[in-house]
């Protein structure tokens, strides 16, 4: 009786197990993206030499970690980031200091973030956060054109405007901006004759899988991107270091969408990429 009872338990916990590693897979075939080729690396395979990430707030470079590591360590390029932000309004998970210093401590965040994605430059600028929406447009796309035409980079990588890859309006706003400063570069070049970028890597979601997860913004973010062209797999431990380096903000994935950081990026492994070529001026 015992052995008989021991098979049926291990038969129940093989099938258990079958069950488990079968609603797995039907889970991370949501947050794929059948238009999207894997790449290993997204500046490699453009042949990019020198990128530049425009970002609204600290934390959100880990959206474009892989490509970033990638670019650095696998293809020696220059590599920076233009954060608009310094956080000062988000929401604190867990609570680690008083919300007026909440400036400062993101600031030190993703300084030190950059710093173990080996980042060649930073620059966190003092952009209203949650309050880019407001910021006069120009003003704010010529600052972005500054930025370019310091760093002189290739490949851009930012938001897509029309969804910010979460629906945040500072997602999208710094996304429009970035890309108007590219494109205003390439039809009149600086005093250098820097004609901006070739390419834009805008950072989306994978549809269906924010879908499922995100609620009314996971369906705004999914009815406004388009399908990615390009992806490429990111180091879980990059991306999970990463959120210990944001101390701030370490709980803002399963206080978002209710899921263990780990399981997340088990499931949503691939960054996603919508890449545009830009046309030099005849």
């Amino acid at each position: 009786m015992r052995k008989k009872a021991l098979r049926i338990l291990a038969g129940l916990a093989l099938a258990l197990l079958l069950v488990c590693a079968g609603l797995f897979a039907w889970a991370s075939s949501l947050f794929s993206e059948p238009s999207a080729r894997e790449v290993p690396s997204v500046a490699g395979e453009l042949g990019a030499t020198r990128v530049l990430a425009v970002f609204a707030h600290p934390d959100d470079e880990l959206r474009a970690a892989g490509l970033l590591e990638a670019a650095k360590t696998r293809d020696h390029a220059f590599t920076a980031l233009i954060t608009a932000t310094r956080g000062e309004r988000g929401t604190q998970v867990p609570v680690i200091a008083r919300q007026r210093d909440l400036a400062l401590i993101r600031t030190a965040e993703v300084l030190k973030s950059g710093y173990a994605l080996g980042l060649d430059e930073q620059e966190v600028w003092g952009f209203p956060d949650s309050g880019l929406s407001g910021v006069d447009f120009e003003w704010l796309a010529s600052r972005v054109a500054e930025a370019m035409d310091r760093y002189k980079p290739d490949l851009v990588v930012t938001f897509w405007p029309g969804s910010g890859e979460s629906g945040h309006p500072d997602h999208m706003r710094i996304g429009l901006a970035a890309e108007a400063a590219a494109r205003r570069l390439n039809e009149t070049p600086a005093a250098d004759g820097y004609r901006g970028p070739k390419w834009i890597a805008y950072v989306v979601a994978p549809r269906r899988g924010i879908r499922a997860i995100g609620g009314v913004a996971g369906a705004f973010v999914a009815a406004n991107e388009p399908e990615p062209t390009l992806s490429m797999r990111a180091k879980l431990s990059t991306r999970m270091s990463g959120w210990k380096i944001h101390a701030s903000q370490e709980y803002s994935i399963p206080t978002t969408y209710h899921l263990p950081a780990r399981l997340y990026y088990l499931l949503w492994g691939d960054e996603f990429y919508k890449v545009t070529e830009l046309k030099e001026r005849r």
